[in-house]
């Protein structure tokens, strides 16, 4: 278990330097995500299993926040990111990236550090403060990412299904895209109030406790 909180963590710090390289390298913050593209992707899509770890207690996280927050990242990295070519050079890419790399390396070295048994207040106190920030960071990148995506799912017809087929099924993408934007809506403040609350709980106990001693 220790381990694999070590491997999540350190999959999350190759792309934090991979893009800390590439903003060296070219002395600008504009297109970075061709430098993390691949990386992104891969691990993205096998943090999947993540699902599977908090089912079967290996991870102590809550299945269904787990299972919201991972396929939301898979939709973007995939289904809007890496299907509509023309937003890859949005800066909002970029800051759902950052905030999901930033959220990611705060979370599983909390985990590892408790599993050691010696948690620093600054990792405890990190991973239930910069969520404040990380929190809508990531959802305006996420949100902003889709918004710029429209216009050209519209005008291509990306995985749309128009009538008449021998399925009798259609399907507007475009129009899906829109009912996600808005499923943010009564979701994420659900998230940020559940972390909110668990901060109150998680920081006063650790005053307290030190005040105890």
């Amino acid at each position: 278990l220790l381990i694999l909180d070590f491997s999540l963590s350190f999959r999350w710090l190759v792309i934090a330097v991979g893009l800390v390289r590439a903003y060296l390298a070219k002395g600008s913050y504009h297109s970075l995500y061709y430098s993390i593209e691949k990386p992104l992707k891969f691990f993205q899509t096998g943090a999947l299993l993540e699902i599977l770890h908090c089912a079967f207690g290996i991870v102590p996280s809550s299945v269904v926040l787990t299972a919201f927050q991972v396929m939301s990242r898979v939709f973007l990295t995939w289904a809007v990111t890496h299907s509509v070519k023309e937003v890859q050079t949005e800066d909002s890419v970029l800051l759902f990236v950052v905030a999901w790399t930033i959220t990611e390396i705060i979370r599983y070295s909390f985990y590892t550090f408790s599993l050691l048994n010696h948690l620093p207040y600054l990792i405890k106190w990190a991973r239930y403060t910069l969520f404040i920030v990380l929190y809508p960071m990531g959802v305006s990148g996420e949100l902003l990412t889709i918004y710029a995506a429209l216009p050209f799912v519209r005008q291509s017809g990306l995985y749309s299904i128009s009538l008449p087929n021998k399925y009798n099924f259609s399907f507007d993408y475009y129009t899906f895209l829109i009912l996600v934007m808005i499923s943010y809506i009564p979701i994420f403040p659900q998230l940020y109030f559940h972390m909110l609350h668990q901060r109150r709980k998680v920081l006063s106990h650790t005053e307290e406790h030190k005040k105890s001693e």
